[in-house]
């Protein structure tokens, strides 16, 4: 068959509200799903209105404030309900972004006890360093740790990473030529003898052709 048919409807409202319809069909099993969004923005506030429905009956409402609190700064409330079972989930996402620097912070509402997300980007002189942690409070323990650490001066690239203190990863690409370009990868698990080493080159034959070679 097709696999999957897809539908999207957008239109706006006199009154500045936005409205899509999403529909899906699945040609092979006869599935189909379907979505309605509304959003309505109330720019001298800053404030944005997001309500959602779809055909499993998950009604979401989101609102969300941006450049009001601190220029850059983004808050956002996202709430689900499921009135078949009565579930409610909620999450609180901050976010501020600056030339230099991006932060953010998500917790999922959980009575049970929230899961706390953040990450942060800082960028300098084509250095580029980002860290990505998940804490689960009512484990007290921290489920997430990982950190990346990027250079880029022309037409050279460096990339590292570490994740939970046991996954390790790094890349070299460098473009030699206008028609060559090369790169190595090279990753590996504490504890294990499980490292793997990659190499790609990489030839402009012209404008339509090119030859690319893995090892």
């Amino acid at each position: 068959g097709f696999g999957m048919v897809k539908l999207e409807l957008k239109t706006k409202s006199s009154s500045g509200v936005e409205f899509t319809a999403t529909g899906s069909s699945s040609t092979d099993t006869g599935k189909a799903s379907g979505s309605l969004e509304t959003k309505y923005k109330e720019k001298d506030h800053g404030l944005t209105f997001t309500q959602k429905w779809n055909t499993d009956n998950t009604l979401g409402t989101e609102v969300c404030v941006e450049n009001q609190l601190a220029e850059g700064l983004k808050v956002a409330l996202d709430t689900t309900f499921v009135p078949n079972t009565g579930k409610k989930s909620g999450k609180l996402k901050t976010t501020y972004k600056r030339d230099y620097i991006h932060v953010g912070c998500n917790v999922d509402i959980d009575l049970s006890g929230p899961t706390v997300y953040g990450w942060a980007v800082v960028g300098y002189e084509g250095w580029l360093a980002g860290y990505q942690m998940a804490y689960d409070t009512a484990k007290y323990k921290l489920s997430q740790s990982n950190f990346a650490l990027g250079y880029k001066a022309g037409d050279f690239q460096l990339h590292t990473n570490v994740n939970d203190g046991t996954e390790f990863g790094g890349s070299i690409y460098q473009k030699v030529t206008n028609k060559v370009e090369t790169s190595v990868n090279l990753a590996w698990t504490a504890g294990s003898n499980n490292t793997r080493f990659g190499i790609a080159g990489k030839y402009q034959l012209d404008d339509k052709s090119s030859v690319v070679v893995r090892i």
